[in-house]
């Protein structure tokens, strides 16, 4: 494969591309790690500093096992002093899936003619997202192919409605967006019909490899799709999530670029992304790509122990991409949310079945344990499940969010809203055998409460939500 380097435009004057290729092989090329310059990067990130772009090629150039060993051991270190035990769970709703993109990797790719096109009607919306309801769901990431079907009011409308359903004890209390960039009025009225984070992947921020693998369509447009969550924030939507797709591109430079990002929105905006993803390339229907990227499990597993070293407190996404037994390694060196229960099909919540039609996907998963299978092996080692929504709900976002986060606050309010929300899980849906190991988990996390205030606070609410009150939180 040769990449072919292209013009670009971009959209919106002043905004300009922040990623500077060649910048960034330079530090990849000129970088020379030594043990003390890997002890002195993770010395700084374990003192809760983001780390420049020398710093994460020290990482990233890093070969010798043992040196490596030291990176992912220092990562289980950061997560548990800025995390806890906590992983957040959430699941994936296709909403549609007709695209005029023609990425050469993508299963909706627009010039896929095998692929079965569909949108959710209301009534199969709201059937999907009852069914998730009856697992136990209460946080959706809405996807959405990149087609004008999917405009800025559609998807609002979408939002609105997953909010209004409830079953039973039932109901979604946060709801985040992957869809096409927009334009700044969009972003406003995606933001005014509440959701939580809107994500945008870069794919690869290699321009040239970006350009062979993005040739037709809006998202050709590289400088556009690179500056779109500048948009978002002037928008005023100050919640936003990066990520690039590891297998198209030399993940080293990929790595470093996640963090420039990051970097520079933090630099203009006072807030960095809220969440990074980092999926990994998987097969899908027609599509074409250059093997030597591939990336192999030991280098998934220095990836996201890097990430976590690089942006102590951004938010860190693993998906059903991933099997089992990576996900359960991975877990440990960073990650905060994962999916669960996940089908990609289009309506596939409401129906009995769970097989996968590689032509009704945009790409095959490799974990497709039900909602309370991974829960149970969650609780088995020693993780505290959580569909905590509270800092949403009380406006701790964007900067705000990193004002209570950085000091600490993630702990010590996010771990009693965990302990809260396992607990209408275990009410309202666990089988006997995940909910006997549940309220021993959070026995134990209670316990492990630094302030006896809180501590109490928690058994009290616990107390009324075994009377039936729900939704409550700190």
């Amino acid at each position: 494969m040769k990449f072919v380097p292209e013009k670009y435009s971009i959209a919106d004057e002043p905004m300009k591309p922040f990623i500077d290729p060649d910048e960034i092989w330079q530090f990849i090329s000129n970088t020379k790690p030594s043990e003390q310059e890997i002890k002195r990067v993770i010395a700084k990130s374990l003192n809760k500093q983001r780390l420049n772009l020398h710093d994460v090629a020290v990482l990233v150039n890093t070969t010798d096992e043992n040196q490596i060993e030291k990176i992912k051991r220092g990562a289980r270190q950061l997560k548990e002093k800025v995390y806890g035990n906590r992983i957040v769970l959430f699941a994936p709703l296709y909403v549609g899936n007709y695209c005029c993109n023609d990425c050469k990797y993508c299963g909706f790719k627009a010039s896929n003619k095998n692929a079965k096109r569909r949108t959710l009607n209301n009534k199969e919306l709201i059937e999907n997202i009852e069914a998730l309801e009856d697992n136990g769901q209460k946080r959706l990431i809405l996807v959405f192919g990149e087609h004008s079907k999917y405009s800025a009011g559609f998807i609002a409308d979408v939002v609105k409605t997953a909010y209004k359903v409830k079953n039973g004890t039932g109901e979604i209390r946060r709801v985040n967006i992957n869809a096409a960039p927009m334009n700044i009025e969009g972003f406003r009225k995606v933001k005014e019909a509440g959701i939580g984070t809107y994500q945008v992947f870069q794919e690869t921020y290699h321009p040239e490899a970006y350009f062979w693998y993005h040739q037709k369509g809006n998202k050709a447009d590289y400088g556009n799709r690179l500056i779109s969550l500048d948009r978002a924030q002037e928008a005023g939507l100050d919640d936003v999530g990066i990520g690039a797709l590891f297998g198209l591109y030399d993940w080293r430079f990929e790595v470093l670029a996640l963090v420039r990002h990051a970097n520079h929105l933090e630099a203009c905006y006072n807030v960095g992304p809220h969440t990074i993803s980092f999926p990994r390339l998987q097969d899908a229907l027609n599509f074409k790509v250059d093997e030597r990227y591939r990336v192999s499990d030991e280098e998934f597993a220095r990836i996201v122990a890097i990430l976590r070293l690089a942006v102590p407190y951004t938010g860190m996404i693993l998906t059903a991409r991933e099997p089992e037994h990576i996900r359960k390694e991975v877990l440990q060196y960073g990650c905060s949310q994962i999916d669960a229960g996940t089908k990609i099909e289009l309506g596939a919540y409401a129906e009995a079945k769970r097989t996968q039609e590689i032509d009704k996907e945009q790409f095959l998963i490799n974990d497709s344990r039900s909602l309370d299978e991974v829960i149970s092996e969650l609780l088995d080692e020693n993780y505290l499940p959580s569909f905590c929504t509270a800092c949403y709900r009380l406006g701790r976002t964007g900067e705000h969010f990193m004002e209570f986060s950085v000091p600490g606050f993630i702990k010590r309010y996010c771990t009693p809203n965990a302990i809260l929300t396992l607990a209408e899980y275990l009410l309202d849906y666990a089988p006997e055998g995940t909910a006997t190991k549940g309220w021993n988990v959070i026995e134990k996390n209670i316990e492990e409460l630094n302030e006896e205030r809180i501590k109490n606070q928690t058994r009290e609410k616990l107390c009324l939500m075994k009377e039936g009150k729900r939704d409550l939180y700190f």
